[in-house]
C-alpha cells in the first residue's frame, strides 16, 4: 500500500535494473483466479497493485484488472484505458491517476469512489487502503476521502511520498517519517531515528514499514510476525510493500524478500529474481519480472 511522488500498498517500487517493463507472477490464494494473470500481463507491464480481491495493471497507459468483479471493480473505465501513469487497487474499490486526474471505479459504500473536487487535477501520487484513499497534490499536500477524510497540518505541505494502511496513514516528509490515524497496535508510533535519511514508506493493515539506507524498519501489529524484519531486509533493499498481513520486499539485485502471514502460501515466492517491482496484497503476492519465463 506504497505510493511516491517518484509507492508505489506505485505500489511499485524504484526499478532494480534497467528493466521498465515485464510480465506479472503471483502466489498466495486462489480466490476469483486472482493468482492467475491474464495472458495480456504477461508482458510489456509497468506496475502492479494488489487490492483485497480484485488485481490491477498497467501496460502502456492502460489499466487492466483481473480477479473478483464485486461492484464492477474489474470494469475499467473508458478514460483508464489510456493515458493512466499511476495505480491503486482497494478493498472492491481502484484507482487511476491520469494527467494529474485521479479516477475511482467500483466499491463506494464508504465514499471510497466519491472523489473530492481537489483531485480532479494537480495530484501526482496516489495510495488506497481498505476503505480510504490518499492523493497527493503538487506542493505537497495530501488529500484524504473515504472511510478517514481528516489530514493533519503536517500533512498539507511538503509532503513527498504518500501510504494509506487499514485505518492509518503515513506520509514522508524532508526525509522523515510522519503518521497519523489509529494507533491501536502502535502503527502510527514512529520509531526514533526515522525522522531523516528515508527513502520509501508502506502502510499495511495494522502495521508499518520505512526503508533508509537499504534497511527495512517495520512496527506495530505483530500477530502474523508483520514486523519481524529478516537478516535478509536489512541490507540492499530497494523495494518495500506492505500487504494485509505480510510484506515483500525486494534487494538491489533483484531478490525477493518475504515475511509475515503464510495462511495460503502468500509468503513463499513461486519464482526468483531478478525482480523490479512488488505488490503485497490480502493473503497474495505479485512482483514484475522482466522475463516471467526465465529459470531460476
Amino acid at each position: 500500500m506504497t505510493v511516491s511522488a517518484a509507492m508505489a500498498l506505485s505500489l511499485c517500487a524504484a526499478p532494480a535494473s534497467a528493466a521498465t517493463t515485464g510480465g506479472v507472477i503471483a502466489w498466495g490464494k486462489q480466490d476469483y483466479a486472482i493468482t492467475v494473470p491474464p495472458p495480456n500481463v504477461l508482458s510489456g507491464v509497468s506496475a502492479v497493485s494488489a487490492g483485497s480481491t480484485t488485481v490491477l495493471a498497467l501496460q502502456g497507459g492502460a489499466v487492466f484488472a483481473w480477479g473478483a468483479n464485486n461492484w464492477g471493480a474489474n470494469v475499467v473505465p473508458a478514460d483508464a484505458r489510456s493515458g493512466v501513469s499511476q495505480i491503486a487497487s482497494g478493498w472492491g474499490h481502484e484507482l487511476a491517476l491520469k494527467n494529474g486526474k485521479v479516477i475511482a471505479w467500483g466499491n463506494n459504500w464508504y465514499g471510497q469512489t466519491t472523489l473530492p473536487a481537489s483531485v480532479g487535477s494537480g495530484v501526482i501520487a496516489i495510495s488506497t487502503a481498505n476503505m480510504h484513499s490518499l492523493a497527493l497534490k503538487q506542493g505537497g499536500q495530501v488529500v484524504s476521502w473515504g472511510t478517514r477524510t481528516d489530514v493533519p497540518a503536517f500533512a498539507q505541505s511538503g509532503v513527498t511520498a504518500i501510504s494509506a494502511g487499514g485505518d492509518h496513514n503515513l506520509v514522508l516528509k524532508n526525509g522523515g517519517v510522519l503518521a497519523w490515524g489509529s494507533n491501536a497496535y502502535g502503527q502510527v508510533t514512529v520509531p526514533a531515528g526515522l525522522s531523516s535519511g528515508v527513502t520509501a514508506i508502506s502502510a499495511g493493515f495494522g502495521y508499518s514499514l520505512a526503508l533508509k539506507d537499504g534497511r527495512v524498519y517495520a512496527w506495530g501489529q505483530n500477530n502474523y510476525h508483520q514486523i519481524d524484519v529478516p537478516p535478509a531486509a536489512l541490507s540492499d533493499v530497494v523495494g518495500i510493500d506492505a500487504g494485509f498481513n505480510h510484506t515483500l520486499a525486494f534487494k538491489a539485485n533483484g531478490d525477493i524478500v518475504n515475511w509475515g502471514s503464510d495462511f495460503v502460501t502468500e509468503s513463499e515466492p513461486v519464482t526468483c529474481g531478478p525482480v523490479f517491482a512488488v505488490s503485497a496484497g490480502d493473503n497474495d503476492s505479485f512482483v514484475l519480472k522482466e522475463d516471467v519465463t526465465a529459470p531460476c
